[in-house]
């Protein structure tokens, strides 16, 4: 017998040999019913997997991540036998889970168009009615190779060859097709309800521009038909709400061919983003930080100094100047240390909060640009606090409470996850228990319930990480709170302790926004570029019905300026119904009529763009309503 102990803590006795399914089954048929894997000891493994030994197993259904990936890494599999079927000549590259979904890689000379991919997703259908099991089968290294050479995969083969010689070699079969998989997989194709093939794009083998370019087919699938509507629903919504779209529509931001991955913003778009980083700073002098400055090019020693050269020089810019070598910072942090060591500090004097908004430039493969999203270029809203060992959790606590405070402004609501040390980092065991000890105390001070990403954090320290969700669902890290030993380590910083002695601060870089540029994107497809009063590029738009209104109209905009509205005037000769449906494409907040009663009683017809007609207002009572919504920061 073996002991198994349960998500709940209690433990059970099950004879040696008892399957996860079998677990599953003790405890209630619903679950059986509804269980896509079995967490043991931390690892994902199929339902067929034996329990030899003394383990504690999690049951995960497609709630669960480890349930999705496996029901999700199955269809991958469905995918990929359906192509089989129908172009016997196509050869499998890698068919992986992804975030709300999967894709799969092939070569094949036919071009999947979107008839084809129809043909596909329909020959998929069949294989779920067929509900074929799922078996693994395990071989050695030679009977594998020869195996899929025998199928003509050079794909799978060329991995196989790279595995380590030790690694566990594994297929999964389903009816009549066999691939090359770790798994973990569902049991069968019959559980899979509902599929749907999304679209098709190039995809280089193993990312590499020097290999061939193979077709790439993304689908999604659910559990049942109406979770996969309202996804569908969602991704349609998502569309419409395209930051690059809109960014065009209502002349915010661009990207131009002469700048692939460096954004251009328009007069509009500055206006944002200049609103947005007046909060920021006025925020941030409310929060105790200074604000500081440092250059984009520095020494390339500098780079050699912060480690970045060892850990991050593939994604860096280089230059020379006076035949000396300097780089293009991609990151603010070696900046912010130049600053705190131009003088010495006391213990009194600490924490000291840096905050910067710097421009930074990242080298990113031309694939990986999208929009304003993923650019070369972008302005980082940093701060850099060094602080007291005894700091550390409060400093925390003060930050996740600034960001808080931030994302409730906007109307976000967000999830953390705390990431541990990565393979390849630096500094000691012993520093990075206490660095991530700091971050998981601050989060469970503050209650805060809290994702574990083990080896995701940077190669400096552990961090937290904000994940905000936007109007439709979706989920963007933004902030992030990295705790840092290594770069005070690096860079020689000092402070003097109260026993006159010199000691080593500790050291925090954070982010709110992330990137002024990306937080712009999110906040365009989170409001669908119908900003609210406080952010909204123009925020009142004066519509002249008649050429004799335009005195009044013009009166009107000198005195909305003068009181710090930003106002524009519609005084062309088109119909009042044409010009207001134009300012309601343009997503202004509130429309104002001026025909002759208003300009006869020296007051405003006032149209707000989401609830419409809202009467006659005096200039004075409109102006302070809108005054009212920028000192609110309102929602609207």
């Amino acid at each position: 017998m073996i002991n198994v102990t349960l998500k709940d803590g209690s433990v059970k006795e099950y004879e040696k040999g008892t399957t996860v399914m079998q677990v599953a089954e003790s405890i209630s048929a619903g679950l059986a019913r509804v269980v896509m894997a079995g967490l043991v000891d931390g690892q994902v493994k199929d339902l067929a997997y034996a329990l030899n030994e003394d383990c504690s197993v999690s049951l995960l259904t497609f709630e669960d991540d480890g349930g999705k990936h496996a029901f999700r890494h199955t269809t991958s599999h469905i995918l990929a036998q359906a192509v089989k079927r129908l172009f016997p000549e196509a050869k499998l590259a890698i068919g992986p889970s992804i975030d709300n979904g999967f894709y799969y890689d092939f070569d094949v000379d036919k071009t999947f168009t979107p008839e084809i991919v129809e043909k596909i997703e329909g020959e998929m259908k069949k294989i779920v009615k067929e509900n074929l099991a799922l078996e693994r089968m395990e071989l050695p290294r030679e009977e594998a190779i020869k195996l899929m050479e025998e199928k003509g995969e050079i794909y799978k083969v060329e991995l196989i060859r790279d595995l380590p010689e030790d690694a566990v070699i594994s297929f999964y079969k389903q009816g009549d097709f066999i691939d090359l998989c770790a798994g973990p997989h569902i049991p069968s194709t019959g559980k899979v309800k509902a599929i749907k093939l999304l679209n098709v794009a190039g995809a280089y083998w193993r990312g590499s521009e020097k290999n061939k370019m193979l077709q790439r087919i993304y689908g999604t699938c659910f559990t049942k038909k109406s979770d996969l509507d309202e996804y569908l629903n969602r991704l349609e919504e998502a569309k419409k709400r395209d930051h690059r779209k809109l960014g065009r529509e209502l002349d915010l931001f661009n990207i131009l061919e002469e700048g692939p991955g460096f954004p251009f913003f328009m007069p509009k778009g500055m206006t944002l983003r200049n609103i947005l980083e007046d909060f920021w700073r006025e925020e941030h002098r409310k929060w105790g930080y200074q604000e500081i400055k440092t250059p984009i090019i520095l020494n390339e020693d500098l780079w050699h100094r912060s480690g970045h050269w060892d850990h991050y020089k593939e994604n860096m810019y280089f230059t020379k100047i006076d035949e000396g070598d300097f780089a293009i910072k991609p990151m603010n942090c070696p900046g912010g240390m130049l600053v705190y060591k131009r003088k010495m500090h006391s213990y009194r004097d600490l924490p000291q909060r840096m905050a910067e908004m710097g421009l930074v430039h990242r080298h990113e493969l031309s694939g990986a640009l999208h929009g304003l999203m993923r650019v070369r270029c972008f302005t980082q809203d940093d701060a850099h606090i060094f602080m007291l060992p005894s700091q550390i959790k409060q400093e925390i606590i003060n930050v996740i409470n600034l960001i808080d405070y931030f994302y409730g402004v906007f109307g976000f609501n967000y999830h953390v996850e705390l990431s541990t040390r990565p393979e390849n980092s630096m500094g000691s065991e012993e520093q990075w228990e206490v660095a991530t000890g700091g971050l998981r105390e601050a989060l469970e001070e503050k209650g805060m319930k809290y994702k574990v990403n083990e080896g995701d954090g940077a190669f400096y320290g552990p961090k937290i990480d904000f994940h905000l969700e936007d109007s439709i669902g979706r989920t963007w890290q933004c902030g992030t709170i990295q705790l840092d030993f290594q770069m005070p380590e690096k860079f020689d910083l000092n402070y003097t302790g109260s026993d006159g002695e010199k000691h080593r601060p500790v050291m925090i870089h954070r982010v709110v926004f992330g990137s002024i540029e990306r937080f712009i994107a999110i906040l365009t497809e989170h409001y669908a570029g119908a900003f609210p009063t406080w952010l909204a590029p123009v925020q009142v738009k004066i519509l002249a019905i008649a050429d004799k209104h335009h005195e009044y109209v013009v009166g009107l905009q000198k005195q909305f300026e003068q009181a710090g509205i930003r106002v524009e005037t519609d005084l062309r000769n088109e119909k009042i119904g044409y010009k207001i449906r134009e300012a309601q494409l343009e997503k202004v907040p509130y429309m104002l009529v001026i025909g002759d009663k208003e300009m006869e009683s020296g007051a405003v017809a006032v149209r707000s763009r989401k609830e419409g007609d809202q009467g006659v207002m005096s200039v004075e009572e409109f102006i302070n309503k809108i005054k009212e919504e920028v000192k609110k920061k309102v929602n609207n």
